[in-house]
């Protein structure tokens, strides 16, 4: 009994963070300026337009609707997902993307495989990919940081075509690390885009294999 309890207790706390996490971006979202919306985002070819569509796709699309546009693509999952928020970028204007967010803040949706944390992590990241191209200084709170950095697995690496091999990953904000290596130091939530296949903007990692998770300049 006590331990269903607790795995109760720490479901609905993940689903609190979910909310809270949603809704604040949803108001960081509706503070930005019509450039930032068609700037790059760190989720490669996608402009932040995109990223905060696709956050969404879950709460708009039906079961069928989603298998569907899945058939559509070939069964190719990042083809689909990458039509479906190019599609749905155009047709909505930036302050119904923001509160499709909002209104959905305790939408029950959670990614085919992951359950809650995966959930959590998709609205993190997601944010992050956002915020981190922008320049944007915010800070995601710890207690959403660190189910997340705990989650980090070889299995969700391959996934995301992350590649941590050789080096060690070390927080310099939060009491965490992460592989074996020459360590690459920074902020927790900037490793953790690591862990999801991210390149960060220069400045944001120390350590001598930082480069190799750095982003080339934009060329203009």
């Amino acid at each position: 009994m006590g331990n269903v309890t607790a795995r109760e207790e720490k479901n609905a706390g993940t689903r609190a963070a979910i909310a809270a996490e949603r809704r604040e971006l949803a108001d960081l979202f509706d503070s930005l300026r019509p450039v930032q919306w068609d700037a790059p985002s760190l989720c490669g070819g996608w402009r932040v337009r995109e990223v905060v569509a696709h956050m969404s796709m879950g709460f708009r699309l039906s079961l069928p609707a989603t298998l569907g546009e899945l058939v559509r693509a070939g069964g190719r999952l990042h083809r689909m997902t990458d039509r479906v928020a190019r599609r749905d970028a155009g047709a909505h204007a930036p302050a119904a993307l923001a509160a499709f967010l909002r209104d959905n803040a305790h939408h029950p949706w959670k990614p085919p495989v992951g359950g809650l944390p995966a959930a959590l992590g998709h609205d993190v990241v997601h944010g992050l990919d956002v915020t981190v191209a922008l320049g944007i200084g915010r800070q995601v709170p710890e207690e959403r940081l660190h189910p997340l950095l705990g989650e980090i697995r070889p299995n969700g690496l391959r996934f995301f075509g992350a590649d941590l091999d050789g080096v060690r990953l070390c927080a310099e904000d939060l009491d965490w690390s992460y592989g074996s290596g020459p360590p690459v130091y920074g902020r927790a939530q900037h490793l953790l885009l690591l862990a999801y296949g991210r390149r960060l903007p220069a400045g944001l990692l120390r350590g001598e294999a930082a480069d190799r998770f750095t982003r080339a300049p934009d060329r203009t």
